[in-house]
């Protein structure tokens, strides 16, 4: 599914990024203000799907259809001994809108129980994956689908409907709150969510085998209590086959990492880490560290941070591309980009996270068993208010064949 640029597909909220303007301070540190003149010719995977169907992306935009508020949905699902049990929702409220459809929050009036209903225009023209993937996860930091069923409308349209866990915050509007006091989010939350982050991508990379593909932080959700994090739609997630060619426009602009702006269609699962390290360092910094404005501008701001990448680290992003219309900047060191104050071992996880070169990445196994993660690993580490950490290190209920992981 291709997601709007700009629109969070999370069931919490729609807001786009931590932040949409540049910090003026930081453009110039990193040694560039201004568009080179070189990159204004070149040729790379921009917002538009350049003239052709992308058969992919779930289409429509869906207006709040059923879900006023107040409504009753009635459904049956599977019951003891087989027999169909029926259960009914109250739609409360709509959270998160996009190009998906729309998700609203409800309550089952059976049990009480609040659920998020992500509903989803079933066009036959698009591939949806989303209720095959989230069939097969089984993770305590990945949402839960409960269950699902469909609906019609009076014009004969067909909606997929996901029952999932209702979890009331998201990264993105935890960031938002402490941006707002002016303050960074405490280290201890970074590295929880960062920690539950690559867990959650250790699961699905390596027991589902399941790419992403727009990690950010309106799609990771909090529990502002127990700080547990859950990493949430699956919309645009697929199963990554070697040889067989992907669509290049996905990920929202501000996690895509480059291989995808150079118009690579056989990525792997090192998206989603490029991803990662964006977020890490975003909630380090207060502010989205790469914020372009389009594609051409997106592969700017890394360059201005990162350096212009040599011939040998483009042929690891698309073996295919063949312009090399570069300005040639200098990598910004990533300890003048973070400061004195910023612990080194978030500073080197970053570092690891953000290359180039997609093989040169580390896992998202590696990135768990990182001393920047040492802190959880410490049994006399609690929250600020004196409760325990959320659950971390236990493989057994829901990792299925998945190993646990050491410092």
């Amino acid at each position: 599914m291709r997601v709007d640029q700009e629109s969070s597909s999370s069931h919490r909220d729609a807001e786009a990024s931590t932040s949409t303007s540049k910090n003026p301070g930081r453009t110039e540190e990193a040694g560039a203000d201004i568009l080179p003149k070189e990159m204004n010719e070149m040729t790379i995977s921009d917002d538009k799907v350049d003239g052709h169907n992308d058969k992919e992306s779930e289409g429509v935009i869906v207006n709040a259809n059923g879900t006023e508020t107040g409504q009753i949905i009635v459904t049956s699902i599977g019951g003891q001994n087989g027999k169909p049990k029926q259960v009914s929702y109250m739609a409360e409220r709509v959270v998160g809108t996009g190009s998906f459809g729309v998700v609203f929050q409800a309550k089952c009036l059976e049990t009480g129980e609040t659920v998020a209903i992500k509903k989803v225009l079933q066009d036959k023209r698009y591939k949806n994956r989303e209720l095959q993937t989230m069939q097969l996860l089984d993770h305590p930091n990945v949402v839960q689908l409960k269950h699902h069923f469909f609906s019609t409308t009076e014009r004969g349209e067909v909606y997929l409907n996901l029952v999932l866990e209702y979890v009331s915050e998201t990264v993105y509007r935890v960031a938002k709150y402490y941006n707002r006091m002016n303050q960074r989010v405490p280290i201890l939350h970074v590295k929880l969510y960062a920690y539950q982050m690559c867990r959650a991508l250790a699961y699905i990379h390596r027991v589902v085998g399941v790419c992403h593909r727009d990690i950010k932080p309106q799609n990771l959700l909090v529990n502002p209590h127990t700080h547990q994090l859950k990493l949430c739609d699956f919309g645009s997630a697929k199963k990554l086959v070697p040889g067989e060619p992907n669509i290049s426009y996905i990920c929202s602009r501000y996690y895509r990492a480059p291989e995808l702006i150079f118009g690579a269609t056989e990525y792997t699962t090192a998206i989603d880490i490029w991803s990662v390290g964006c977020v890490l360092a975003e909630l380090l910094i207060g502010q989205p560290l790469f914020p372009g404005e389009s594609g051409v501008d997106q592969l700017v701001e890394i360059i201005k941070i990162l350096g212009t990448p040599t011939r040998e680290e483009i042929r690891c992003m698309n073996p295919n591309y063949s312009e090399f219309k570069f300005p040639q900047i200098k990598a910004h060191p990533w300890h003048k980009l973070f400061g004195k104050r910023m612990p080194p071992e978030a500073v080197d996880l970053v570092s690891r996270l953000l290359q180039y070169s997609p093989n040169l990445r580390c896992t998202a196994v590696d990135a768990c068993a990182h001393p920047f993660f040492d802190e959880l690993r410490d049994p006399k580490t609690c929250l600020s208010n004196g409760r325990s950490l959320p659950p971390l290190f236990d493989f057994s209920a829901a990792g299925k064949n998945f190993l646990y992981l050491k410092s």
